[in-house]
């Protein structure tokens, strides 16, 4: 990867409104209409063509041999792929993501795509993503932009206020939902949802291109195939965003993406070019 030196810009262009970012502190899930426009949907959009094509180091197909559709998934391409780098980095998503964190900064952590092709059978399992990270702080936030319309029943699901448990789930691998390791270390299993759904809040949201599910790291998700639920693919990428209380954690199992350490301290800040400081309440620097 290139290293792409980190920029910081005043946010003065990003319009949320109260109640969203209300919604999204307490819901831990609120859908934005309309936020992101045509011309960074297309260049998106170019940007996942590219990334099926040349997959990177990272990537992962989660259908196995013989199965009907396609289930792909792969990050932190935005170094190498245009489009993703300009809407992470020079689009207003940042400045959107700071304000739903309540965060006076914005730091890209990564970005996610993920493919499901029509007639795709697998699941996305029950999870939340922090657990993945090697990161730790509630401010954070991933904007799930999605390239295709997406009905409410092949879309992603969300316990609407689980990020407020002060519960750690173990992760499960996406390619057979089997958790990463024994509950230990302050990280339980994820709980049967599926068996005890009247115990909770689910949400799903009917979306367009153009939408915009923002979510807490913390907040219990899964999502369906989309076989017999939606005749399109279900192309969406994730913009993955970190606020001022963000410090370097490790896991006791390999943290997805597998970052190296390299200089960065535990509980200390990533300040490191692999994850650029974008949006600031503050002035710009001067040039």
């Amino acid at each position: 990867m290139t290293p792409v030196p980190p920029t910081i810009r005043s946010a003065y262009d990003a319009h949320m409104k109260p109640d969203d970012i209300e919604t999204f502190q307490r819901d831990g899930v609120v859908v934005l209409r309309n936020l992101v426009n045509p011309a960074l949907l297309e260049k998106l959009a170019e940007a996942v063509e590219l990334n099926l094509a040349e997959p990177g180091e990272w990537a992962s197909d989660y259908t196995p041999s013989g199965s009907s559709g396609r289930f792909f998934g792969d990050y932190v391409n935005w170094p190498r792929i245009d489009g993703y780098r300009h809407a992470a980095l020079d689009s207003s998503l940042p400045f959107a993501a700071r304000q739903l964190m309540r965060s006076s900064t914005a730091r890209l952590f990564h970005e996610h795509v993920l493919v499901k092709e029509p007639s795709t059978t697998e699941i996305t399992p029950w999870h939340h993503d922090e657990p993945y990270y090697c990161v730790d702080g509630a401010q954070n936030v991933s904007l799930w932009i999605s390239l295709d319309p997406v009905p409410k029943a092949a879309g992603v699901e969300f316990v609407v206020g689980s990020h407020l448990w002060g519960r750690r789930f173990v992760p499960r691998r996406f390619v057979d939902s089997v958790a990463y390791a024994a509950a230990e270390n302050g990280f339980e299993l994820v709980p049967d949802i599926e068996a005890n759904r009247d115990e909770h809040e689910i949400v799903s949201f009917d979306i367009e291109p153009g939408d915009v599910l923002a979510f807490h790291f913390r907040t219990l998700h899964a999502a369906p195939g989309t076989a017999g639920l939606t005749p399109h693919r279900r192309r969406a990428v994730s913009l993955r965003y970190l606020g001022d209380d963000a410090v370097y954690a490790l896991r006791p199992w390999l943290h997805s993406p597998p970052f190296a350490q390299h200089k960065l301290s535990l509980g200390g800040p990533l300040d490191d070019w692999r994850f650029p400081l974008i949006a600031s309440t503050a002035p710009p620097p001067a040039h």
